[in-house]
């Protein structure tokens, strides 16, 4: 059943031409249509909707904690945890990696190198249940969780 922001993809003929022949083929054409926000305009949300007052103040970034005492040192803890993580990664270089991914699936690899904005891991000789990947790029959302040998 198609909700309101959805709407059932259109069938559109598209012509194919060939020196030799000509032939119509119908092409299925994906339309989303989202919501529109909550002014006009759609930027933004609205502060009084259900969502962002789940949302809490406790999940709302730090910019918007008042107490410059507290917010200082939630700076500072993010800081020393941000930095024990890098050096982590710094750590994995080379090393055999075990990851838990989705589906409870197993894989190991050596550890390569992550983008700058740590979404992807590059690793090398991945063993996978259907065999190995010389080299491959794993999504970090992908990922449950991983460990490593010291």
């Amino acid at each position: 059943m198609p909700s309101e922001g959805f709407q059932i993809p259109k069938r559109q003929e598209v012509q194919v031409k060939s020196p030799k022949q000509r032939s119509t083929m119908k092409v299925p054409v994906a339309i989303l249509r989202l919501p529109r926000g909550p002014d006009g305009s759609s930027r933004g949300f609205d502060p009084h909707s259900p969502r962002f007052q789940a949302l809490g103040p406790s999940s709302l970034p730090s910019g918007a904690c008042k107490d410059t005492a507290n917010l200082e040192q939630e700076q500072q803890a993010r800081v020393a945890l941000r930095e024990r993580y890098l050096r982590s990664l710094l750590a994995m270089v080379g090393q055999p990696v075990n990851f838990i991914m989705y589906e409870k699936v197993n894989v190991t690899a050596l550890f390569g190198a992550s983008d700058i904005d740590i979404l992807n891991f590059q690793v090398s000789e991945l063993q996978t249940p259907l065999g190995i990947q010389r080299e491959a790029l794993l999504r970090c959302s992908d990922i449950i969780a991983y460990s490593f040998e010291l």
